[in-house]
């Protein structure tokens, strides 16, 4: 199955689980725009408590808040939102659609990198154990002649970024040849730079002074409420703030799900220190973040860190964790340190002192701060594509599994009475009573007990219980396991002791 392929497969099945719908679907959808379904919510709900307990319970000086989407208008001037929040955007003049100039680049860059990983592969696997990556990379013609086409156009689109030129993301883009996907053609307009915030009117009069907008990311709540948090708090340097919230931006290119929508979540985090510090917490939360998403065992190869060659208005240094998506490494979460860019430029418009004393130094200056920020949405993707598993069983037969880490399943236990009489229903009951306080749970007697086991592996339940027969003689019931299909026989008793080893967030956390 190609990346496109598992990509659609993907797609169909958050449908068809529970996990994601289009919006507004009844109305033909809106898009861009994605709800959770009972699934996914289950999914989401429990990638946020996994990222909140690491941050705030397993770091004494980490705490969190809940700021507003609205916030006053002058938050984004001295952000610089208003002024600098924009993507570079491009119309074939065929079809009439809109992509950003950027994301052409860098998708025609990608198909490079793709074609390069081919050619290692075959490599691969035609020498085998022999094979050694490095030096295939350094002598193999078809290898050197793409790198060198990516390199060429790489750096040409590096300098046109950092020095914002226009004219030459367009440029690169006619040299490459790089086509509009619907009307595959290069007629290719100007490139122009458009403002990715949503405006609305706080008020009935519709006077432009009323204007104020949806937040366009939560780390400027964080920031507008740091005096209130460090004085109430009594907060000492270096100490971070937490929080999760939705976030708007007018996407013209929203695209591969829900990777890049209009209507996203948030987590972010601003860990405050003293200037001249940053760069050691920068390395710090670089490898703390790293350490939470390994600890997940969606195996360590399939991240990776890329620093940005440009740095943001704000940073003095940034770098991504990146993802092997089913579209390749894109981007997951960024660490960013920010200087003093946010509070200095809030202090100077507001007119009030955003300071620190330090009692050790004996004098106030305005606090550095280091930034970790992570797309809910797009861990959840990243959760559900590399769980997502078709395996060839014996006799022909195959099975859909999500293999989900078992503390964020949507669904943690299944209970199965194997027939829906012979009073298993009444014993299945009380299975449910011993463990429905502790654990999410799916009670269902519908359809073959093989049929059920199916639908189950489809949305990832780590175990199915079945009550049969001899539990009502033996008070014992057969435990399947999700991943490996074995299943034992477990007193009703120790039930509860079994599921929670496995499926505890307890156990993630302890690893970190």
């Amino acid at each position: 199955m190609t990346q496109d392929e598992l990509f659609k497969v993907l797609v169909a099945h958050c449908k068809e689980y529970g996990f994601i719908f289009p919006s507004s679907e009844i109305y033909d959808g809106l898009a861009a725009v994605y709800d959770y379904g009972q699934m996914g919510v289950e999914l989401k709900n429990n990638i946020k408590r996994y990222w909140w307990e690491a941050m705030t319970r397993l770091n004494e000086n980490v705490v969190g808040i809940d700021s507003c989407v609205f916030m006053h208008p002058k938050v984004w001037v001295a952000s610089g939102h208003v002024a600098a929040f924009n993507d570079p955007l491009i119309d074939n003049k065929d079809s009439k659609k809109r992509y950003r100039a950027d994301v052409l680049i860098e998708d025609y860059l990608s198909k490079i990198e793709e074609k390069i990983s081919k050619e290692v592969a075959k490599g691969r696997k035609k020498f085998g154990d022999s094979f050694n990556e490095e030096e295939y990379r350094a002598t193999n013609p078809n290898v050197l002649r793409e790198q060198k086409k990516y390199d060429e156009v790489h750096n040409r689109y590096v300098a046109a970024e950092q020095a914002n030129d226009l004219n030459e993301y367009r440029q690169i883009i006619l040299d490459c040849k790089i086509v509009c996907p619907i009307s595959g053609t290069c007629n290719w307009t100007d490139v122009r730079q458009f403002n990715l915030m949503f405006s609305t009117q706080i008020s009935n009069t519709g006077e432009s002074d009323d204007r104020i907008y949806l937040r366009p990311e939560t780390a400027q709540g964080i920031f507008v409420d740091y005096l209130n948090v460090q004085k109430t708090g009594h907060m000492k340097l270096p100490f971070g703030i937490a929080q999760i919230g939705k976030a708007f931006r007018n996407e013209i290119v929203a695209r591969q799900f829900i990777f890049r929508m209009r209507e996203f979540e948030q987590m972010e985090m601003e860990f405050f220190c003293r200037p001249g510090t940053e760069m050691e917490f920068f390395e710090k939360w670089k490898q703390n973040r790293m350490k939470w998403h390994v600890n997940l065992g969606m195996g360590a190869e399939n991240y990776r860190f890329h620093d940005h060659e440009k740095l943001a208005h704000y940073a003095n240094a940034a770098t991504d964790i990146e993802f092997n998506f089913p579209f390749g490494f894109k981007e997951l979460e960024g660490i960013h340190s920010r200087t003093d860019f946010d509070l200095s430029n809030h202090q100077a418009l507001c007119g009030k002192k955003i300071q620190y004393f330090d009692p050790e130094m004996g004098e106030s200056y305005v606090p550095y701060c280091v930034e970790t920020s992570i797309g809910v949405d797009r861990m959840f993707l990243a959760v559900l594509s590399h769980s997502y598993t078709v395996e060839e069983l014996e006799g022909g037969d195959s099975r859909v599994v999500l293999k989900i880490p078992a503390p964020l399943a949507p669904v943690k236990v299944a209970i199965l009475p194997l027939v829906k009489k012979d009073g298993l229903p009444e014993l299945s009951q009380e299975v449910v009573n011993e463990i429905k306080y502790d654990f999410a749970y799916q009670y269902d007697e519908k359809d073959s007990i093989g049929k059920r086991y199916r639908r189950q592996d489809a949305i990832g339940t780590p175990f199915c219980v079945t009550v049969d027969n001899e539990s009502l003689q033996d008070r014992c019931v057969t435990v399947r396991d999700r991943d490996t299909m074995e299943q034992v026989r477990i007193p009703i008793a120790e039930l509860r002791q079994h599921i929670d080893e496995k499926v505890n967030m307890r156990g993630l956390l302890r690893n970190l």
